[in-house]
This record gives C-alpha cells, structure tokens and sequence, in this order.
C-alpha cells in the first residue's frame, strides 16, 4: 500500500510558508506523495451534489503550487485530485507537465484528471459541459502523443483539437509517457480510467456495491481496450485517523495507493496528525 497526502487550500490555507511546511515534514514522515486540488472558477450558487461553494475559497493553480513545492523538496511525488482537464488546452497543458516533471527530476507522477462538475465554470472556460468528457478523452490522446513524438512531428486531427507536424520539447523527465491517472464519481469515469487511465481515483459518496461495481468496470474497459487490467493502480480517500484494520480492508478491495489530508489547520497539530499516522503505519522515509 502507498500513502499519499493531499493539501487543500480553501481549507489549509494558501501561505507559502505553510505549504512548504506541510509538504517538507510530509516528505519527512515517508509520505509518498501530495495532492492539491482544482477549480478555475466559482461563482454565488455554485454546487457540488447537496454542498455550496462559497465563491471565496481560495483555489490555487495546481501546477504553480506543485512547482513551488517541488523546489522545496527532494522526494515527495507530485499529484492533483483532481485536475480539470477539459477545461486545460491539451498541447499548454503537456507543455507544463512536462516543465514540471523536468525541474523535479521526474515527480510529476500522479496526475489525476476529472471533468469538473460545475456547469458555469465550462462556459466560463468556453467549454460545451455536455461534451467534456469527449473533450477529456482527445485531451489525454493529444498529451501523450506529444510527449512519445519525435523531431519529425506528429499530427492529430480530432473533433476538439487538430494539428499536423508538431514537436514539443524537451519530454518528460527520462521518459515519454507520464501517467495519468483519472478520477470521478460515475461509471463513464471507470470506463474511461480503463481505457486511458494508468489508475483509477473515485471520489464522491459511493456505496461499497457500486464501488466494486466501477472498479469492475475499469478492469474489464483495460481488457477490452487490450491493456493489462492488473497494471491500473486504485486509489481511494480515507482518513487521518484510519486504523491498520481500515487499511486492510482497503487492500482486499483492491486499493493500491490511499490519500488522507490532515484534519487540523493548525500547523503543529498538523504536524502532528501526520507524525502519528506514519508511525502507525511505519512508514520508512526515504534518505
């Protein structure tokens, strides 16, 4: 099992300091990984299921926060949960990763793209809400064809994006393919983790039937697309204070990787929560 841990900043709060300071004694504790979360845009009535944003949270740009920590760390891997990408321009967005992943000596690892839920944030960012998730698939297509291209080109011509002859340089850290790994609460989501995902992530309030019921259908989607089912990892939320019965639970259903956030803003007691959970779980931090 690997351990992540995420970082929100409507709720940890965005001080630079801060965030360093999370993420250091993260990677301090053996932590395998920090998540930050996304939204472009709010707006007055916006929800999430039964659940109101207030406008004002304070979201920053994943990958500027992600750079930030990266440059004060040395280990920790670098994830989103979950990047909105059909509100990201694929050939910008490749580009970014790619820096990304380059300036952290290859930790740009655990991209975890959704479709975003909110309708006025689409036509905020120009962007059909009924066909993101179309949108998304071309998305993942053209960023790892960009990535595996060489100095001749590569052409794409898709219903959202098109081009002929493109290079984009330099590649990923030591590779041409960066995972990504895909996130939501639905049944399209496991489909499309399947058939283009290196993982899956579901989020949202599901019962344990239907999340045995995606998982099931991520696996079976790899097969069918010819793609080995047993390389797509699964990740699941759970929490600061789980015990090692919760986690093997966790592991019988097939978790590979669990992401908790500290549940206090605080920064000692932050400190704390984490320090606690490594050694319960007797994490052994890499030197």
């Amino acid at each position: 099992m690997k351990f992540g841990i995420s970082y929100s900043t409507p709720f940890h709060g965005i001080d630079p300091d801060g965030i360093v300071a999370y993420a250091r004694h993260a990677e301090d504790c053996g932590f395998e990984s920090l998540y930050v979360p996304e939204h472009i845009a709010l707006y007055p009535g916006a929800t999430i299921g039964a659940f109101e944003l207030p406008p004002t949270l304070p979201y920053l740009d994943p990958l500027d926060c992600l750079s930030f920590v990266a440059a004060a760390t040395r280990r920790i891997l670098l994830g989103t949960g979950v990047l909105l990408l059909p509100y990201h321009h694929p050939v910008v967005l490749a580009k970014r990763l790619a820096t990304v992943d380059v300036l952290s000596g290859g930790r740009m690892r655990l991209l975890t793209v959704g479709l975003g839920s909110l309708p006025g944030e689409a036509r905020a960012m120009g962007v059909d809400f009924a066909t993101r998730g179309r949108r998304a698939d071309e998305a993942i297509d053209v960023m790892r064809l960009l990535w595996s291209g060489g100095q001749d080109g590569v052409d794409f011509d898709g219903r959202f994006f098109a081009f002929e002859g493109l290079c984009q340089f330099p590649k990923p850290h030591g590779t041409v393919r960066l995972p990504i790994h895909v996130g939501g609460s639905s049944r399209a989501a496991a489909r499309r983790a399947g058939r283009r995902g290196d993982g899956y992530f579901p989020g949202g309030a599901l019962g344990p039937d239907e999340r045995a019921l995606q998982l099931d259908i991520a696996r079976s989607a790899a097969a069918e697309a010819g793609r080995d089912p047993d390389a797509l990892e699964y990740t699941r939320s759970g929490s600061i204070d789980m015990t090692p019965d919760q986690v093997e639970a966790l592991a019988a259903q097939g978790v590979t990787r669990i992401i908790v956030s500290a549940g206090a803003t605080e920064p000692d007691r932050q400190r704390e929560e984490m320090s606690a959970f490594a050694q319960r779980f007797a994490f052994l931090p890499v030197l």
